[in-house]
């Protein structure tokens, strides 16, 4: 039946319920009634509404016989209730629908009750009971109104298959009051499945009527670009905005013509509108700025392009990748390398474009070089290579190789690398001896001696390196003279001076004949030390620095050594006329030479040394020398005093065996044998494997004898160890030991020297059978015997090995073991026993090593300062102390203190303490709140002392955190990406991780991306 049938049948029906007559009430009622039910059909539900209340009512309401019409004043009451929105009204209605069969008045409910959710926007509620209804129990513009209100309803709950054809029905009624509106709909639900052509003629008919004139442009332009109809979307797009500047969708507009004048490469155009869409709103997509980005690029707007492309460096897709490849354009044609290479850096972690990835690898790789990051250039540089073998960047990143390793400090990994190469050309040849001589340096500077020695020894036959090998021969006698191998240290010493190089720093022709001196002077080659010395030395002045103070005592020694005691004397007494640091060695020199003819004078010099330098370390020696010149006079009353003093001194432990066996003699030379025999006692008792004792036996024996104390003597012999008759096998056991370690067969000398210590184990070659053992277990890397050994000759107190023994332990738990509070415990020890200054040298050496490694800074801080007292400390001595200085200052918060210190530190140090140095002044200035020279210290570690990954790690992460407090996000998220892509500590990797997450989250809640 047509549509229009069923609205006129309906409407006549509704017209019969308006003229029915109850037959069975007054003509009051039912003129009432008729006048609701007109209300009603005019929807003035607020008249309505009353009128059927008072004839629910009224008492003949029940008097009605015909149930139609008592149920529609019922229905149209509840309508109307519906309808003023009163909610009482919902559960009334669904009461009556329930619980009343199916009927067109029912349906009429059902129609009122479904526009009554509507309302109210419960949409599933109003399909629902729009979906009761049939059509033919409402009129024509109620079907209407369902109709729209339905599709209207599946369109806001995105059931766009079920409203489209709803819609489509009203579109073909151009009369309906739905008829725009619906083209409007349809017309949108077209565009979104895609059916242009049909969304297109919806909007074409919706954009007449004002009601949309302003909201369906937009659409139209959009349908036609869609469409391919490019031209036309623009051209209709720019007309309706020049026309009107109040659409609904003007940024959407504006956005889709600038995009569109942006396709066409018509920049200048596509800036205004672009612009326009991204200063509306806070987030904007990526797509959308990278245009507007772009479009400021080509109109040469290079602040504002730097500005958006930045914002794009977290995209990992082709369009991040392409806005960090236009950005590092720019960048460089600007001459910004620094941000050139960030740049660089993102688009080439991107292989959306693999070529663009190549170009930028090479180019990142390139930047770094160029601006001093020459830890990444390498390995950007190496990994080119592999991953490109053969492209068109080959020639020159090869070339660019070598330049990296002929100005890196990397040197580790420049050995390894050119050692990896295959076919080395020769400028890499030529740069190969730098490496090495490079490498030792720094392993020297980290006193890894035998390392250094080793690649010294390598440029001597390495090609290209005449000009280097001069300075590795004065670095092998350097060594060589640490290591007490004197012969090899004067050839090699010899061999730096003969070929007379330019001084670079320490390596100078001075330094080589200082060392040279020394190396025959322990050799006691004196002659061949002095000409060495006189060589370099200075006429005498009270200015002289420790250097030049010790060389000129050193002459004086070596005149001294060759019996030239009236020119030595002169040098000794300009030293104490000059009043040199070592004024007191110089006059108790003078004494040794005056008593050579008058022992008197002798004695009154050494005297005045204790008056005059009451804090010398010498006064020791001189008592003993007093107490030896008594001796040798045979004044040995005047001797006793002087030798019962130094016993009881604390710090003559190393003296006592001689010094209790001559006072034995003293006592026994003037008779008095009870005192003699104490004083030997003590010595045996105390001391059983010295050699002093072995000699007193047989002068304590001729007095036990003389006496008639035979069996006393054998007591004491038995209370000390020392069996008598056992002697023989006692030394053949040991010198078969011993005879082993001489020819260098250490694992058959180690059984040797076991098996006599287990036979005699207290016998008399105890001594010497632990500390040759313990060289050879040291030989065997067997350390933990060797220290075992070393601690059996310790626990035997003051010993000719004793000090000796001391260092070797301490020395064998800092580098083998690593137990940093042994080795601190020892070089303690060694410190409190030290009879010369080489080993109170060595001993505060190791001690602050130890420190520093347990992170003992007061401890340290105290230790630097004793060894900066002393005048020949080294360069790498000097480094050290002065770290741990600066360190404590740290501690203590003092950062102006310990950036001037730790610069002072820099100045002299490459190795990982001046990168230590450097890091620490770099992190003293960020804490000061000084980025900018924290930057600056920072990159110095960096570009310095790059081989050193600890601190070159942690400097790129500070540079990161400097970067973040400048609130530069671009820089730091490149900084801490690069740490956490290549760093090799996985703590660093880690931290570089978390504070990576942590710029992104900041960089996004300021960022203007959706």
């Amino acid at each position: 039946m047509p549509r229009k049938i069923i609205f006129l049948l309906s409407f006549s029906l509704f017209s019969f319920f308006l003229n029915a007559q109850p037959y069975d009430v007054k003509g009051d009622f039912n003129k009432r009634y008729k006048e609701a039910v007109t209300f009603f059909n005019q929807k003035d539900y607020g008249y309505a509404y009353p009128l059927f209340n008072s004839l629910r009512d009224d008492p003949n309401f029940n008097l009605i016989q015909d149930d139609f019409i008592r149920n529609h004043i019922v229905v149209c009451n509840i309508a109307c209730e519906l309808s003023l929105l009163h909610s009482i009204a919902e559960t009334k209605a669904i009461d009556f629908i329930h619980e009343n069969q199916p009927s067109s008045l029912t349906q009429l409910l059902s129609y009122y009750l479904g526009h009554y959710f509507y309302q109210l926007n419960d949409f599933e509620q109003a399909i629902k009971y729009y979906d009761d209804v049939n059509y033919q129990s409402i009129n024509n513009e109620q079907i209407a109104d369902l109709k729209f209100e339905k599709a209207y309803a599946l369109f806001n709950l995105k059931k766009f298959e079920e409203a489209r054809p709803l819609f489509d029905e009203i579109t073909q009624l151009s009369s309906s009051k739905y008829y725009y509106a619906a083209q409007y709909y349809f017309g949108f639900l077209c565009y979104y499945f895609k059916d242009f052509e049909n969304a297109l003629r919806a909007f074409n008919v919706a954009v007449i009527d004002p009601e949309y004139n302003k909201l369906v442009p937009y659409y139209i332009s959009e349908v036609l670009y869609y469409q391919g109809k490019k031209d036309a979307a623009l051209n209709y797009g720019d007309s309706v905005l020049k026309q009107n500047a109040n659409l609904y969708y003007q940024n959407e507009l504006l956005l889709l013509i600038g995009q569109l004048y942006f396709e066409k490469n018509n920049y200048t155009k596509a800036l205004p509108l672009l612009e326009d869409y991204v200063n509306k709103y806070p987030r904007v997509s990526k797509e959308i700025l990278y245009e507007l980005s772009y479009c400021y690029y080509q109109t040469n707007d290079t602040k504002k392009a730097i500005e958006g492309f930045k914002e794009l460096s977290s995209e990992r897709d082709s369009l991040g990748q392409n806005s960090m490849y236009q950005l590092a354009s720019i960048y460089l044609s600007i001459e910004d390398k620094k941000n050139a290479r960030v740049a660089f850096h993102f688009c080439a972690n991107n292989s959306s474009d693999k070529v663009q990835q190549m170009i930028s690898r090479f180019n990142y790789a390139k930047l770094s070089y160029e601006l001093g990051y020459q830890d990444i250039a390498l390995t950007e540089t190496r990994t080119f290579l592999h991953d490109y073998p053969s492209s068109s960047y080959d020639a020159e990143i090869k070339e660019l190789l070598v330049s990296l390793l002929a100005k890196t400090n990397d040197f580790a990994s420049g050995v390894k690398l050119y050692e990896s190469l295959d076919s080395p050309t020769i400028n890499a040849q030529k740069v190969y001896p730098i490496l090495l001589f490079g490498k030792a340096m720094q392993s020297y500077n980290d006193m890894l001696l035998d390392e250094a020695e080793r690649m010294f020894n390598k440029i001597t036959n390495t090609p290209f390196a005449e000009k280097i090998i001069p300075y590795a021969k004065f670095w092998m006698g350097e060594i060589e003279y640490r290591q007490k191998r004197y012969d090899a240290a004067i050839r090699n010493l010899l061999s730096f001076i003969n070929a007379n190089p330019v001084s670079q720093n320490e390596s100078n022709i001075q330094n080589a004949r200082y060392s040279l001196g020394y190396a025959y002077f322990q050799k006691q080659q004196f002659k061949e030390a002095l000409a060495q010395f006189e060589a370099i030395v200075k006429p005498a002045s009270s200015g002289f620095n420790s250097f030049e103070q010790d060389v000129f005592l050193r002459v004086a020694d070596c005149y001294y050594a060759l019996k030239g005691f009236s020119k030595a004397q002169k040098l000794y007494e300009q030293v104490m006329e000059n009043d040199f640091s070592q004024a007191d060695y110089g006059l108790f020199q003078k004494s040794m030479i005056v008593g050579i003819k008058n022992s008197n004078e002798k004695i009154v010099l050494l005297k005045t040394l204790s008056q005059k330098y009451p804090s010398s370390s010498l006064i020791v020696d001189a008592k003993m020398e007093m107490a030896t010149t008594y001796i040798a006079e045979q004044n040995f009353t005047q001797a006793i005093p002087y030798l019962i003093e130094l016993i009881r001194n604390k710090n003559t432990v190393r003296m006592k065996p001689l010094l209790y066996a001559k006072l034995g003699l003293s006592y026994f030379n003037i008779g008095d044998n009870d005192q003699a025999l104490s004083a030997y006692t003590s010595l045996i008792q105390e001391f059983p494997q010295s050699s002093e004792t072995e000699d007193a036996l047989y002068t304590v024996k001729e007095i036990y004898v003389d006496m008639g104390r035979v069996d006393d003597y054998l007591e004491l012999l038995q209370k000390s160890g020392i069996h008598p008759g056992k002697n023989e096998a006692d030394s053949i056991t040991y010198i078969a030991a011993f005879k082993k370690y001489e020819a260098g067969e250490y694992s058959v000398a180690n059984s040797g020297f076991n098996n006599y210590l287990t036979k005699y184990f207290n016998g008399m070659y105890k001594l010497e059978a632990n500390y040759y053992n313990g060289i050879c277990c040291q030989k065997l890397n067997n350390q933990k015997q060797a220290i075992q050994c070393y601690k059996e000759i310790i626990e035997m107190g003051s010993n000719p090995y004793y000090e000796n023994v001391i260092l070797a332990t301490a020395r064998l738990y800092y580098f083998q073991i690593k137990n940093y509070d042994s080795s601190q415990k020892y070089f303690e020890l060694l410190y409190q026993s030290a009879s010369n200054n080489e080993n109170k040298l060595e001993a505060l050496r190791g001690l602050i090593r130890s420190c520093y490694e347990l992170k003992n800074y007061s401890k340290a801080s105290a230790v630097a300062n004793d060894m900066l007292n002393i005048s020949e400390i080294s360069t790498d001595d000097k480094a050290i102390a002065l770290l741990m200085l600066g360190k404590s200052m740290q501690i203590s918060n003092d950062c102006p203190s310990a950036i001037i210190t730790l610069k002072s530190l820099a100045s002299i140090n490459k190795s990982a303490w001046g990168a230590e140095a450097r890091y620490e002044i770099a992190q003293c200035y960020f804490n000061l709140g000084n980025t900018e020279l924290s930057e600056k210290a920072a990159l110095s570690v960096i570009k310095e002392t790059g081989s050193y990954d600890l601190w070159v790690t942690k400097s790129y992460i500070l540079l990161g955190d400097i970067f973040v407090k400048q609130k530069d996000y671009f820089n730091a998220k490149a900084t801490y990406e690069s740490v956490y892509k290549n760093a090799v500590i996985p703590e660093l990797k880690t931290e570089a991780q978390k504070k990576l997450k942590e710029v992104q989250l900041a960089e996004r809640k300021s960022s203007r991306l959706e």
